[in-house]
């Protein structure tokens, strides 16, 4: 699996043992969980992407959400316009460090992952790594 890098980086700065913050994208939108899934699913839209990055009231990354997964909520009987992102999200996770190695980072994503957040030690979003395609 290929990962894409949204930031080009010259090929002398680029470690012989690369690790999760060498590819990653630092563009991912990052909503608070209080959005309902009306308004995720625009911002997705407006922001051309497939995934978004819910944050708590304190900023720190709790869940990444996929548009399928918001698509599924809001197709199902019990949906309202008043349903927002923590009613739908469980529990905190999965993440990974910025020095996870690629390996490591590519084989959590091929066993269940669309895309992979990326946080520093305080629990804050640094990015997320995705598959190219």
């Amino acid at each position: 699996m290929t990962l894409v890098q949204m930031q080009p980086r010259s090929a002398s700065a680029t470690p012989v043992h690369r690790t999760a913050v060498d590819a990653m994208g630092t563009g991912a939108p990052q909503v608070c969980d209080d959005m309902t899934v009306e308004v995720a699913l625009s911002v997705m839209a407006s922001a051309r992407t497939g995934y978004l990055l819910v944050c708590d009231n304190d900023g720190l990354c709790t869940q990444l959400v996929t548009q399928a997964q918001l698509a599924a909520v809001r197709d199902s009987p019990a949906y309202t316009d008043r349903v927002q992102l923590r009613d739908i999200l469980g529990d905190r996770g999965p993440f990974t460090s910025p020095v996870t190695s690629m390996a490591e980072a590519e084989h959590e994503m091929r066993c269940r992952l669309d895309a992979l957040p990326v946080v520093d030690e305080q629990g804050s979003a640094l990015g997320v790594l995705a598959p190219a395609g």
